[in-house]
Order: C-alpha cells, then structure tokens, then sequence
C-alpha cells in the first residue's frame, strides 16, 4: 500500500512537468493545428484541443493493462497516478477554469484565483508564441500573491 501511494503521489505530481511540457512544445509547436481553436472565441461545446486527452489517456490505459498483465504493479500504480491527474486536469480546466459545466463558478481562496488568473494570462495570447503560465495546478508564486492581497483587501 506504501508503495502504490508513493508511485501514485509521485507520477501525479510529475504529470504537472510533462503536462507543462507539452502545453509549451507541443501545443504550443507541432500541435498548435489541434490547440489554436482553444486560444479562440468560440460557441462550440467541443474543440480540436480535446483531442489532446489521448496524449495522457494512452499511456495511463497501457501502462494500467500491462501492469495487470504482467504483474508490474508499479507500471499500474503509474497509469492510476496519469489517470489521477487527467481526472484533476478536467474538474479544474474544463469545469472550473473555461466552465464547460457551470459549477464551482465562484470561490474566494487565493489558490483557485490564482488558478483563474494565470490561465486568463496565458490566454491573453491569441498566437502560439510569446505564451505564459503553461502549467495547471501550480502557478507562479507572484499570481497566489496578487490573488492572497486581494482577498486581504475585501
């Protein structure tokens, strides 16, 4: 049990670098064809950019099959730990950043405004260059700042 929560813990949190990763380089490079509709007013429920879910839902799928298949627990515990993250990824972009599903619209804890605002940085930029703010679940210190002296303000 140890060691499924510490190869969890640890391949979630690193999923935050590779999701940084390829927010900046792909996304942001090779794959701007499949991003650029996100960084674009639109009315459409869905966009190209959702396709991106298969970039961490394969490798969560096999590493979790071939574990199970060849009784490599730590293999599976690392697709649960993608998985984990893919889960966070959508309640926090989808649903409470871009409120695809209204719900969790308003907060007052500095953490989710910072959220809030590091995001709206990075797409204040409607071209794949001179972006910002790549990651999800950690933002830079100087917007959990701003957001903290706001609330001190109120």
């Amino acid at each position: 049990m140890i060691l499924a929560i510490i190869v969890i813990s640890i391949t979630f949190f690193g999923m935050e670098a590779v999701a940084w990763l390829a927010h900046k380089y792909i996304m942001h490079g090779i794959g701007w064809y499949l991003h650029e509709d996100h960084h674009r007013p639109h009315t459409k429920k869905t966009e190209k950019n959702d396709l991106f879910f298969l970039i961490f839902a394969i490798p969560s799928c096999l590493s979790m099959m071939l574990g199970l298949l060849k009784n490599n627990m730590v293999s599976f515990y690392i697709g649960i730990g993608i998985l984990i993250y893919g889960i966070c990824y959508v309640i926090v972009h989808d649903i409470f950043i871009h409120q695809r599903i209204k719900w969790l619209r308003k907060t007052d804890h500095p953490y989710f405004k910072a959220i809030r605002f590091s995001h709206k940085i990075h797409h204040k930029h409607l071209g794949k260059e001179e972006g910002e703010c790549f990651g999800m679940l950690f933002v830079p210190l100087k917007y959990y700042k701003k957001a903290k002296q706001e609330q001190s303000i109120k």
